[in-house]
């Protein structure tokens, strides 16, 4: 059976014109993403921005994991010398802020998380928007954004991201 597909498929490309398989000249672009959210202006100061609006709660965590630090080494220090009351004592004060510490590590993360996927949402959108121009003005068929390898013959990242840094000089 295979060999009579095989030559099936050989005598139905034999019949078909030379041109048949080959697509019609077609204009195709590539573009980076992970470039454009790493290397554009505008993602940068999107990122820069998320950073500032969370540098306060950022210090805070620093603050409390340099107090967990000193709690666990006055901890094993005094150890041996401390009552059984104070040891106890201290142990539940370091569960409790290492607690607290969890929880607001975590509420910093969600935060984060959250506050940077809509800010690096607004720059998607309009690098989209820059891409679908470029389409359109230098008449590309498809723009790939996902690729596990590009020709750099075919890559607009670069064009993509002076857009995207002229229109937002213009602003």
């Amino acid at each position: 059976m295979n060999i009579f597909f095989t030559m099936l498929v050989a005598a139905t490309c034999l019949l078909l014109p030379p041109n048949a398989n080959a697509q019609a000249d077609g204009k195709i672009g590539f573009v980076n993403l992970d470039r454009i959210m790493r290397d554009a202006v505008s993602a940068q100061r999107a990122q820069k921005k998320i950073e500032a609006e969370f540098a306060k709660r950022d210090a805070e965590l620093n603050r409390i994991t340099e107090q967990l630090k000193k709690q666990q080494d006055l901890l094993e220090k005094n150890n041996v010398t401390m009552s059984e009351t104070d040891r106890r004592n201290r142990e539940r004060d370091f569960n409790d802020t290492n607690r607290e510490f969890q929880r607001k590590q975590r509420e910093f993360r969600e935060d984060f998380n959250q506050r940077r996927n809509e800010e690096l949402q607004v720059v998607l959108e309009r690098a989209n928007k820059v891409v679908k121009g470029i389409a359109e003005a230098e008449k590309f068929d498809i723009i790939f954004q996902d690729a596990v390898w590009a020709s750099p013959r075919i890559d607009i990242t670069d064009k993509v991201i002076k857009a995207l840094d002229d229109s937002r000089a213009t602003k």
